[in-house]
């Protein structure tokens, strides 16, 4: 395993790509394979080898003078380590960040290297790593898969999520949640790109006179003083401190999940696959979404949430929302179990080694 150098791999750890590498390199160990991670130096997973490209994550290190340097330089050192390592290995699973970096040294691999896309898609991406063609790509979903134009994707492998920690829970509660990160991303003329939708969210709340928490991560504390501060009431509220790394232990997360009556996925974007979906619905809580990315692929509109098409807006969201009482908590706990466990993201994995070794 390649590891994001950008944070430490953990059990607490829980941002998406890095849980993804925990949960997939911990239960292929488990299936008695041979698991090394190329990574920070104070990662800790069960069973799998640690070996060290850098003492801390990115984030855990002091500011250098120069960032794009550094992180530059340690992704180097990394990718050298990999060529150095590689005969010790059957194959090669990636995910850096960037996710291509590895695939500069496409011409020195005499192994396998699966890298999986985890990073939103863009036609810059997608032009380049048309260019690397012993490389393996993989898709979160298809809708991700047909976002590519140029690139060859080999396969289309869904997440996984721990259903134990995220467990059923029948009765509800009388709030909405959003779960998502506020991006420094800008537009133009200085707005701030609110991927993760936390304004339809708020509008939402607003127009239907619901409770509403919020959590998350901020990239930049202005766009939650700007957009999201301000609408801020006994009925509005956010958990957690407003910092760029989740502050709310998982526990409270999982139970603010449990308990919501929806979740919403209120995404501006084309998400590649969406974690946080899966985990609502593991809890028995219903999703409601714009059909954006993969959304419709994991939510089966009716029965585990709603669907909502991003042209219909707010009006949209709010007839979701009337019907959400129709929707059968144990129905959306079903449906992760047959599409989105741990143990279907392994074995799904394992199938792709098992593939790419034999080509």
């Amino acid at each position: 395993m390649v590891s994001t150098l950008k944070r430490r791999i953990g059990s607490d750890i829980f941002a998406s790509r890095s849980r993804i590498i925990y949960q997939l390199s911990k239960g292929l160990a488990e299936r008695d394979h041979s698991v090394s991670l190329l990574g920070t130096a104070d990662s800790e997973i069960p069973g799998v080898e640690i070996i060290p490209v850098i003492d801390k994550g990115w984030v855990d290190l002091p500011l250098p003078e120069n960032v794009f340097h550094r992180d530059i330089a340690t992704l180097m050192k990394q990718a050298g380590m990999m060529l150095d390592l590689q005969g010790l290995f059957d194959v090669i699973h990636n995910h850096t960040v960037p996710d291509f970096f590895p695939s500069i040294v496409e011409p020195e691999l005499n192994k396998s290297l699966v890298t999986t896309l985890h990073a939103l898609h863009a036609d810059y991406i997608d032009e380049l790593i048309s260019k690397y063609k012993k490389t393996h790509f993989i898709a979160l979903s298809q809708a991700y898969k047909n976002l590519y134009k140029k690139a060859s994707i080999y396969d289309v492998v869904y997440n996984g999520i721990d259903e134990n920690l995220y467990a059923y829970k029948e009765k509800k509660g009388d709030y909405l949640f959003w779960l998502g990160r506020l991006a420094e991303g800008k537009k133009e003329n200085g707005e701030y790109i609110d991927q993760k939708g936390v304004g339809w969210a708020i509008k939402l709340a607003e127009e239907t006179d619901s409770k509403l928490i919020m959590a998350g991560q901020c990239e930049d504390k202005k766009f939650f003083d700007k957009d999201v501060a301000p609408h801020l009431n006994e009925k509005i509220q956010w958990y957690g401190e407003v910092s760029r790394e989740q502050s709310l232990p998982v526990e409270k997360v999982v139970k603010l999940m449990q308990e919501a009556k929806a979740f919403l996925m209120t995404i501006n974007q084309e998400e590649p696959f969406g974690l946080v979906i899966p985990e609502a619905m593991s809890c028995g809580t219903p999703v409601i979404g714009f059909d954006r990315g993969a959304v419709s692929e994991l939510v089966v509109d009716g029965k585990t949430g709603f669907v909502v098409p991003p042209s219909e807006g707010l009006e949209g969201l709010k007839k979701a929302l009337q019907k959400i009482s129709d929707i059968n908590p144990a129905d959306c706990t079903r449906r992760v179990e047959e599409n989105f466990t741990i143990e279907k993201m392994v074995e799904a994995y394992e199938n792709v080694y098992k593939k790419v070794i034999n080509k």
